[in-house]
């Protein structure tokens, strides 16, 4: 797991952005996707703060980070590997592809690999079902995959990861 490390200064920005907020009706999601964006996720103390200075009930804001797919509890790596399993992906061999990839980079889904540059998540349908099965890193999308060339993908950005 990562160790997140929150500094004064995103704090601060955060707090500005927040205030901006507050001047116009309904102020918490633009709050938590600014959150999100400065952090890279929205844990309970950050949760706090935000309850705080929109005097909003922390369990509310909970509610809606914990709800909604984009926010996250906790940090993500540099580079999120999704595999779709919608039916179409699935039905064509999706499952191994995510138990591959776990496998090759020692995490299960919905994990970070230990150095940081690695989040596998399992997705719903990206709307790319003609290419099935799909996975994507970032926001590049690989199609018609079996099992090889799905490490070959991965092995691609492990490269660059390695060479940043």
């Amino acid at each position: 797991m990562i160790k997140l490390a929150i500094r004064e200064e995103q704090i601060k920005e955060l707090k500005n952005k927040i205030k901006t907020h507050k001047e116009k009706p309904g102020p918490l999601m633009p709050s938590l996707h600014d959150a999100q964006k400065l952090i890279g996720c929205i844990p309970y103390e950050i949760q706090k703060m935000i309850s705080k200075e929109l005097n909003i009930p922390v369990a509310k804001i909970n509610g809606v980070v914990t709800f909604y797919a984009q926010f996250s509890l906790e940090p993500k790596g540099e580079n999120i590997i999704g595999v779709c399993l919608g039916t179409a992906c699935y039905v064509k061999g999706a499952q191994a592809i995510l138990d591959k990839i776990g496998s090759e980079l020692k995490i299960k889904s919905n994990e970070t690999t230990d150095d940081g540059k690695f989040t596998l998540e399992a997705t719903r349908c990206i709307g790319a079902c003609g290419l099935a099965p799909v996975m994507t890193v970032n926001e590049e999308v690989y199609g018609n995959l079996n099992v090889s060339k799905s490490v070959e993908a991965l092995n691609k950005h492990k490269e660059g990861a390695i060479n940043d």
